[in-house]
């Protein structure tokens, strides 16, 4: 209870800089499909972008479509990174039968107009909860509303397929983004499994989907959305996000 109450003070206690936080957005999700097998966030897409927006001086609330437990992707538990092991550190467990962050803030709780924008970390989690939850389509909208930055790594931006921005459009329609490509999801031998292709669904929106070289990095801003294409670009990604902070 003490090491979950200092977390939690950790979280929402402002540095001496007072910039705002901002929401780094976690799946619920921890079953692919119906393989039976383990998914959830990706370590370093949370982990890295973690790190930046602290370096930055700004807070981090960590949430979720539901709140409560987020699982973690296994395949992603690489603690010999440092980024990754500080954030398991700190954050890190195992509820029942399965690791991943124990306590995450319900995204309908949070108030945007308190936050500098909203990230969302991506794993293969992302594409079963994000798209058709309610509170992320919500909090995405009026996080544009309040002019904040929106940004998402890999499959992260599954939070755009049901979501408008401030004008009522699909938010990436006429918008650049990078996301987990087709090509991508052919090599990890996923493409029958996620229920859709999100590279084609955001093209389908009217986002122009920039693509690298499988699992390279490749991030991209587009005023005040951000986004990065697989896990190497989540370090980029939080760097874009701050520049457009800044900007």
């Amino acid at each position: 209870m003490k090491r979950l109450l200092l977390a939690l003070l950790s979280l929402f206690a402002l540095p001496a800089t007072g910039k705002p936080p901002i929401a780094l957005v976690l799946t619920n999700h921890g079953e692919l499909g119906e393989t039976g097998k383990a998914t959830g966030f990706y370590l370093s897409e949370a982990a890295h972008p973690y790190q930046v927006f602290r370096k930055a001086g700004h807070p981090v609330i960590l949430a979720s479509p539901k709140g409560g437990f987020a699982p973690v992707d296994p395949k992603s538990l690489d603690l010999e990174d440092k980024a990754n092991a500080a954030f398991w550190s700190e954050h890190g467990g195992k509820t029942g039968g399965s690791k991943g962050v124990a306590e995450t803030r319900p995204l309908d709780e949070l108030d945007a107009s308190k936050l500098a924008g909203v990230f969302f970390a991506g794993g293969h989690g992302t594409m079963w909860d994000f798209p058709d939850a309610e509170s992320v389509g919500a909090f995405i909208t009026a996080v544009d509303k309040q002019q904040g930055v929106i940004g998402a790594v890999c499959h992260g931006p599954a939070a755009f397929a049901g979501a408008t921005g401030a004008d009522g459009e699909p938010l990436v329609k006429g918008k650049a983004v990078a996301v987990f490509t087709n090509a991508e999801e052919e090599a990890v031998e996923l493409t029958d499994t996620v229920p859709f292709l999100l590279q084609t669904r955001l093209a389908e929106l009217g986002a122009e989907v920039k693509t690298a070289e499988n699992f390279a990095e490749n991030a991209v801003r587009d005023g005040r959305l951000v986004t990065g294409q697989n896990p190497a670009s989540a370090g980029k990604a939080a760097r874009l996000f701050i520049e457009a902070l800044e900007d």
